[in-house]
C-alpha cells in the first residue's frame, strides 16, 4: 500500500503515516523499515490495541501537529483503491469532508455475499434514519478531512472505539455545519487476512447511534 500510494501522491509534499497498535504480525517492524527507506513515511507506535477510534484520533493529532491541511483515512488491505486518493483530494476543494461512498450512484462493492451486503447497507440506513442525515455511506472508512473539519469536531469528545467511529466523525462534521460530499468508489473485499468485526463492535454501533442523536438533541454534540 505504501508503494502504491507513492504512485498517486506528491511525495515531495505529501506524507504517509502508519499507525501500529502493537500489531502481533510484524506490521510495526515492516513499517519502521519502510520509514527508514522512504523519508515521506513515518510510523506512530501505540503500546496496546485500543480500538480503531483511538488509533485514528492519535493519527489525527499527529497530522494536525505536523501542519497537515488534508488528512485521509485508507484501509491497508486494498479494499480501498489507492488510485482513488486523488479524486478524494480534488473533491475536498469544495467540501470539508469527502467520503468514498459505496452507496451513491457509481459506487458499489465486490466480493461480498448477500449477508454482508445486508448488514452493511442496513447499518448505514439505520444510522441515517436515527441521526436524520442524508449521507448514504456513514460507515465507510475511506475519507478525506480538511484541517478545519478535524479542528471543529473536538477530538477529545470522540468516544467510539470500533466502526461506529466512522459514523460519529461524519455526524459531528455535519453537526458543526460543515460540508460533506460523497464520491463513488468500488469497495473490493480483502483477499487475505480476517475482518476485525466482532459482536462487541456491532453492539457499540447499535447503541452509539441513538446516543449520538440524544446528545445532539440535548445540545451536547
Amino acid at each position: 500500500m505504501v508503494h502504491a500510494l507513492a504512485e498517486v501522491l506528491d511525495t515531495s509534499r505529501d506524507r504517509v503515516l502508519v499507525i501500529d497498535d502493537a500489531s502481533p504480525d510484524g506490521t510495526g517492524e515492516l513499517a519502521d523499515r519502510l520509514a527508514t527507506e522512504l523519508p515521506w513515511v513515518s510510523v506512530l507506535h501505540r503500546e496496546r490495541k485500543d480500538g480503531l477510534g483511538p488509533a485514528y484520533v492519535a493519527g489525527f493529532r499527529r497530522a494536525l501537529v505536523e501542519g497537515a491541511e488534508l488528512v485521509l483515512e485508507i484501509d491497508c488491505d486494498f479494499s480501498h483503491d489507492p488510485s482513488d486518493v486523488p479524486r478524494l483530494i480534488a473533491a475536498a476543494e469544495g467540501a470539508d469532508l469527502v467520503l468514498g461512498s459505496r452507496y451513491v450512484d457509481g459506487g458499489g462493492t465486490e466480493g461480498w455475499g448477500l449477508g454482508r451486503r445486508f448488514v452493511s447497507r442496513g447499518g448505514s440506513l439505520y444510522a441515517r434514519l436515527i441521526l436524520g442525515v442524508g449521507v448514504r455511506d456513514l460507515t465507510g472508512g475511506f475519507k478525506c478531512f480538511r484541517r478545519a473539519a478535524l479542528q471543529a469536531i473536538d477530538l477529545d469528545a470522540l468516544a467510539a472505539r470500533g466502526y461506529a467511529f466512522q459514523i460519529e466523525t461524519t455526524y459531528r462534521v455535519l453537526r458543526a455545519g460543515l460540508g460533506v460530499k460523497e464520491i463513488p468508489i468500488r469497495f473490493v473485499d480483502r483477499r487475505v487476512g480476517e475482518s476485525k468485526m466482532t459482536r462487541s463492535i456491532v453492539a457499540e454501533a447499535i447503541w452509539k447511534v441513538p446516543a449520538l442523536r440524544l446528545r445532539a438533541l440535548t445540545g451536547r454534540v
